[in-house]
């Protein structure tokens, strides 16, 4: 019986998540700048005693007790840009996660994908891949590649908040499904 027991929770070990990312394997590449925040981290955020008159921070602390993660991963590498890419498409594959918007233009290639959440305002994942960025730094170094993920329970509607405020690109403002 203790085999039995033994055996039944090493199957089902993988099955418990981890909260480990297709695209974690970015983080700790030397050509790659990742910001990664976890759900604890939005939680003490919004627990931050602050008397809000600003709507845009009320949104935001609203917003911020709904995301689990948030995980951006820019590179300046090209041959990196291109696995991103192809880890985003085999990521596309299996996460049933559908094209919500593309913008091209000629500073940058946009593609974002939502997965649907409990009504048409929201998403229960949000993936924006940015590629062939053409004049943009940090720190004096070029940006090629940007892929953002986030995850949690996203009320679209108040997205321009986060946008603002942790600094994402401002395209995602525009997502609406």
């Amino acid at each position: 019986m203790k085999k039995l027991l033994i055996i039944a929770v090493l199957t089902a070990l993988p099955f418990t998540g981890f909260s480990q990312s297709i695209f974690d394997k970015f983080e700790d590449l030397d050509n790659v700048s990742s910001v990664i925040v976890n759900k604890s981290m939005f939680n003490l955020l919004t627990k931050i005693d602050v008397d809000v008159d600003d709507k845009d921070t009320q949104d935001f602390i609203d917003i911020g007790k709904s995301i689990s993660s948030l995980k951006v991963f820019i590179t300046e590498d090209k041959a990196i840009g291109a696995d991103m890419l192809t880890t985003m498409k085999s990521y596309l594959k299996t996460a049933s996660l559908e094209e919500l918007m593309r913008v091209k233009d000629k500073d940058a290639n946009i593609k974002f994908y939502i997965k649907s959440g409990k009504d048409e305002d929201h998403v229960s994942e949000l993936l924006m891949f940015v590629s062939d960025v053409k004049g943009a730094k940090i720190d004096n170094r070029k940006i090629e590649t940007v892929l953002v993920s986030i995850t949690g329970d996203i009320d679209l509607n108040k997205i321009g908040s986060l946008t603002s405020k942790m600094g994402l690109p401002e395209q995602l403002n525009e997502v609406k499904k």
